[in-house]
């Protein structure tokens, strides 16, 4: 079951990311995109029916320790070092707004 991803397909998500590429790269990029969906759905044949899902390959475990409460910097020593400061607190530009 070949799947191809086609140049024009190639050039609109490269379009979409801002991305410029050239008519060379694109041919190229559709064949190796072509080989990519190939074997996703080689993979898809493999018979998973016995196999245990895995969440965590590595077996990690989190390590955490206890919250300690420490003492810190003084809140006007920390306002100090703000560029800008309004009522005990540190001012940033208006990020969202009426635009």
């Amino acid at each position: 079951m070949t799947q191809t991803i086609d140049t024009k397909t190639i050039k609109h998500v490269a379009n979409l990311v801002r991305l410029g590429i050239s008519e060379e790269e694109a041919q190229k990029f559709s064949g190796q995109f072509s080989a990519i969906i190939d074997y996703f759905n080689m993979l898809n044949e493999v018979d998973t029916e016995n196999v245990i899902p895995a969440s965590d390959v590595a077996n990690a475990e989190n390590v955490l320790r206890e919250d300690v409460v420490k003492p810190s910097m003084d809140r006007e020593e920390f306002l100090k070092n703000a560029p800008q400061s309004e009522r005990g607190y540190v001012k940033v530009p208006t990020v969202l707004g009426e635009e």
